[in-house]
């Protein structure tokens, strides 16, 4: 039997107000291809298939036109599983209908264990999914009686590990012969390389789970959150696919990957490469330079818009290099999105940027808290637990939003 692993989609997202419409059709109709070619029987997708909770009509589009497709290939069953981009509501509104054509959503943990475990058989071949979304707070915590102290302290870490083994543990009572356990989720497990593009899943200062957290009995854990294609600690099956195209400058040198799963004897994993179906780079140096390697990219034969991030060295050329980067782009194929300077940034020199309106858009909620932080001469680093207590805020608007 074969499996396909893919997560993080974002359909829907817009790169530094750029749609990137054009890259996920591309990849949704790569997907399918191979798919088809590849005789892929189960697909995994693992959270964050939309960017927001309510998407738009072109993004849910892309989603039921690639279902669509699917039916009529030969996969035979799909699973979805909830992001934390991801509404419930929104995932779990056409459920039933969608179950009627072998795709199974889980968009949010319910107190029935039932309703994340699935058994299929393929050509005669069972294997046990279990479908585990990501896991809020609320959805879980719930569960757990007679807290101690320590316990309460790390309430949301000890619920999560409780209900993945709690799942583990259903799926060995519908076992019926040695099949294999295939398990989702969608969370930040500790070793995980990030990019600028996600936020790691805060709840006080619980910290996140590792490798050793997740069961011995899943065969292989197919998770979704962050956006570089990497296995989790030293294991080799536990790992994430990543999201299939750049969703920010930081992945520009990222391979984007699925990941394929054989079952038989023992489990393969392979990682398949996704084609660069958009060019996004980061070019480095003085404003001569950053200009030649425009240039260069301008004549390269590219289907899509390229997107650039130009980083100049020289500080002292920051007064003009600005505008003569801006206007020289103008008149090339490539588009510059973003213009950084590459040299010891101080508050004053962020406050100046801010206060010329040149990067504002590239700002996340953390840098800003960081930014007031050095204002006030708060040390983040000798009290973490600020950083902490904004996170868990952060991530409790998110959430209701």
């Amino acid at each position: 039997m074969k499996i396909l692993h893919t997560s993080d989609w974002h359909l829907g997202h817009r790169f530094f107000e750029q749609s990137q419409q054009e890259e996920q059709a591309l990849f949704l109709d790569w997907l399918t291809d191979y798919i088809a070619t590849n005789h892929i029987d189960i697909v995994l997708v693992s959270g964050d298939i939309f960017d927001v909770g309510v998407p738009s009509a072109q993004a849910q589009k892309l989603y039921y036109n690639f279902l669509l497709r699917l039916y009529n290939s030969t996969c035979r069953e799909v699973f979805i599983t909830g992001g934390n981009h991801d509404a419930p509501s929104t995932l779990n509104a056409p459920k039933e209908l969608l179950n009627a054509f072998s795709v199974r959503v889980v968009g949010k943990a319910t107190d029935n264990l039932a309703n994340e475990v699935f058994r299929i058989l393929v050509n005669g071949e069972a294997v046990i999914v279990a479908a585990i979304p990501y896991l809020r707070d609320q959805d879980i915590r719930r569960a757990i009686a007679a807290e101690s102290a320590e316990e309460m302290n790390n309430r949301y870490k000890t619920a999560l590990i409780r209900h993945f083994a709690e799942i583990a543990a259903y799926c060995e009572s519908v076992k019926t012969d040695n099949e294999p356990v295939i398990a989702m989720g969608h969370l930040f497990a500790i070793g995980g390389k990030t990019s600028e593009s996600e936020q790691s899943i805060y709840v006080g200062n619980l910290g996140d789970i590792g490798a050793s957290d997740f069961p011995a009995g899943f065969d292989y854990v197919a998770l979704g959150h962050l956006h570089r294609a990497q296995p989790v600690g030293n294991t080799s099956h536990i790992r994430y696919s990543g999201s299939p195209y750049v969703l920010s400058f930081s992945e520009a040198n990222q391979d984007k990957k699925v990941v394929e799963i054989k079952t038989g004897e023992s489990i393969q994993i392979n990682e398949i490469p996704v084609p660069a179906f958009r060019k996004i780079v980061q070019i480095e140096g003085s404003v001569e330079s950053c200009k030649a390697q425009l240039l260069t990219l301008d004549n390269d034969n590219n289907p899509l818009t390229p997107w650039v991030e130009v980083i100049l060295n020289n500080g002292n050329e920051a007064a003009t290099g600005y505008k003569e980067i801006n206007d020289f782009a103008t008149k090339l194929k490539p588009e510059v999105l973003k213009i950084t300077l590459n040299d010891e940034r101080n508050y004053e020199k962020l406050k100046s940027l801010v206060d010329n309106a040149q990067h504002i858009k590239t700002f996340k909620p953390v840098d800003v808290f960081r930014l007031k932080c050095e204002e006030m001469s708060v040390d983040l680093e000798k009290k973490p637990e600020m950083l902490d207590a904004f996170n868990e805020i952060l991530q409790i608007v998110t959430d209701n939003d």
